[in-house]
């Protein structure tokens, strides 16, 4: 295998690169649940040595992105219906309280920006991209809750979000939905209206009412 020699002179950022490729493409569903992922394949992906892959994979593991079973398979969880239902109270928790606290900061230009990302949203809906609808309606939420500037929640959001990414992708995939989120329109007029019971209402039935179908 190649290795560039920025990549062996810093080891450090070839761990970074391959952590934060994986997570991506983890979060926004680019992986199907329960594949398995290998150091050569990584390495060879990522035009790394085996230690920096070994430690994305560690990280991501920890994190709860990746599982690690008593053979020392790694692979994308297979969620079970118990555990995906911990996962959605655990968004409306805490993505309930971001909104809520992003409300006062919510400016017409964040409005008008969260108008735009949802019009993507919709077009990967039409065009059932399933990975391209993950990652556009990730990009709705992140936007918004970065107004709550709260970035310890946000982190938990995100890995929230990070374990949540293979089993979404089996969720759209199968769903083949024709309409985007009917609750975003409800996020953005309780935001225009200043309405916080509104606001937590409709971010609450948004980010559990897919998953509720998943674990149905």
């Amino acid at each position: 295998m190649l290795i560039s020699s920025r990549t062996e002179s810093t080891p450090s950022a070839a761990h970074d690169r391959v952590y934060r490729g994986l997570r991506s493409r983890i979060m926004h569903g680019e992986i199907e649940p329960a594949q398995a992922l290998t150091l050569r394949g990584i390495g060879k992906e990522f035009d790394v040595s085996m230690t920096p892959a070994r430690e994305a994979l560690r990280r991501l593991v920890a994190e709860g992105a990746l599982t690690l079973s008593t053979s020392g398979r790694v692979s994308t969880p297979e969620l079970s219906n118990e555990r995906i239902e911990e996962l959605a109270a655990l968004r409306s928790l805490i993505e309930v309280e971001l909104a809520s606290r992003a409300l006062p900061r919510a400016h017409m230009a964040l409005i008008e920006r969260l108008q735009t990302i949802n019009s993507s949203v919709a077009e990967m809906v039409a065009r059932q991209d399933a990975v391209g609808y993950i990652r556009t309606n990730l990009e709705f939420h992140r936007t918004l809750y970065l107004r709550a500037q709260a970035p310890a929640m946000l982190a938990m959001a995100e890995t929230v979000w990070l374990q949540l990414g293979p089993t979404m992708r089996a969720l759209y995939g199968r769903l083949r939905r024709k309409e985007p989120p009917h609750y975003h329109r409800l996020i953005i007029a309780a935001l225009r209206a200043g309405d916080e019971p509104g606001l937590r209402l409709a971010v609450r039935s948004d980010v559990t009412q897919g998953l509720k179908m998943l674990a149905g």
